[in-house]
């Protein structure tokens, strides 16, 4: 039973990354797309090279964009990747669903395999959260991960050390500067 219990666990995790991989795969081509996103980055001092070496995307203005990715907008795997809020309405029995990210920048958080476990969205105005992370989900520990550690492996392994930054885009601007 806990061979059973543990190969249940990894296929659930699997199907996490995957739901979490179209997602990012989507708000990358959704960065492509959005000017305002793409100036936002370049008055940051980022290139087209350093967003694709980490992912970055744009999540849309709309509360719904994520339904145009995925054909069942109503699949639980969703909520559960913390991409999707559920929301029942006070009025009704019915239950409403709304993207998480919306309007942001987004940084696809990896785990050591590389595989997409969670996002953090950053505002590109002075909105408020300036940040927006994924919630704690069966593939994502807040606590227990370090953006950008799958990306600069490499150069920590050459180097010997690692510089720890506080903020997903001090990580990216960093690498920008050549501290991989």
């Amino acid at each position: 039973q806990d061979r059973a219990r543990a190969a249940q666990a990894r296929a659930k995790q699997v199907t996490l990354t995957d739901v979490l991989e179209r997602a990012a795969k989507a708000y990358a081509d959704e960065l492509r797309l959005s000017d305002a996103a793409k100036n936002y980055c370049k008055s940051r001092g980022l290139s087209g090279e350093i967003a694709k070496a980490f992912g970055l995307g744009y999540a849309p203005e709309g509360w719904r964009t994520l339904a145009h990715v995925f054909a069942d907008y109503s699949d639980a795997l969703l909520v559960e990747s913390g991409l999707v809020i559920e929301q029942a309405d006070e009025n009704s029995d019915e239950v409403k669903r709304y993207d998480r990210f919306r309007d942001r920048l987004m940084f696809p958080i990896r785990n050591t395999k590389g595989e997409c476990i969670g996002f953090g969205g950053r505002v590109l105005d002075k909105s408020l959260p300036k940040y927006l992370n994924s919630p704690e989900t069966p593939v994502f520990s807040k606590g227990r991960e370090l953006y950008g550690l799958f990306e600069g492996r490499t150069a920590i392994r050459d180097k010997g050390y690692c510089l720890v930054t506080e903020g997903y885009m001090d990580v990216v601007a960093l690498a920008q500067w050549g501290f991989g």
